[in-house]
């Protein structure tokens, strides 16, 4: 026979396993109280500490997160500022180089035509002394071939210089008014 029958015969009830005998109870009770207080005393004001600093690390954490981020847009404020400012300068500087560089290329063609009227000018000027000695040097080669030819068909040497260049010029003077009235 088991146990149980054993003492439901004897007229005791039987025992319920899941309800300990009551001194066990009590003293489990006293136990964990004292537990509880111990670590109630001890360790529960060691965690609230350490909770409270971890708290106050956190939110400290925000706060200069938070001065950190509108450090960060004022910084990024001046920056778009300041690129700002460039950029316009930098527009106007451009458009001072072209400008500048319009001036100077009118600058340059009128210094480049001056030069050029002064070239022509000298060329024209060159050219018309260049003419007169030219016809100067003819008339002088004119003259003394047809001093020469003249001599010879007259069958006399016609060497007087003074009268063989009032010759010549005044011959050569007709040619030029004949050349003249034809244009």
């Amino acid at each position: 026979m088991n146990a149980l029958t054993q003492l439901a015969q004897e007229g005791h009830e039987p025992l319920n396993p899941l309800v300990p005998p009551i001194p066990e109870l009590v003293i489990g009770l006293i136990a964990f109280a004292i537990v509880f207080g111990f670590l109630a005393k001890k360790l529960l004001p060691n965690i609230n500490k350490v909770l409270d600093e971890r708290r106050e690390a956190i939110e400290g954490g925000i706060e200069k997160a938070d001065a950190a981020k509108l450090e960060a847009q004022q910084t990024l404020d001046q920056y778009k500022a300041q690129l700002a400012e460039a950029r316009h300068e930098a527009a106007r500087m451009r458009s001072e180089a072209e400008q500048r560089g319009a001036e100077l290329i009118a600058e340059m063609r009128a210094e480049g035509q001056r030069q050029r009227e002064e070239i022509v000018a000298a060329g024209h000027a060159q050219i018309e002394a260049d003419r007169k000695q030219a016809a100067q040097a003819l008339r002088q080669d004119v003259g003394t071939l047809a001093t020469t030819l003249a001599g010879k068909l007259v069958g006399e040497s016609l060497e007087d210089h003074a009268r063989q260049s009032r010759v010549i010029d005044r011959f050569l003077d007709q040619l030029e008014e004949k050349a003249e009235a034809a244009r």
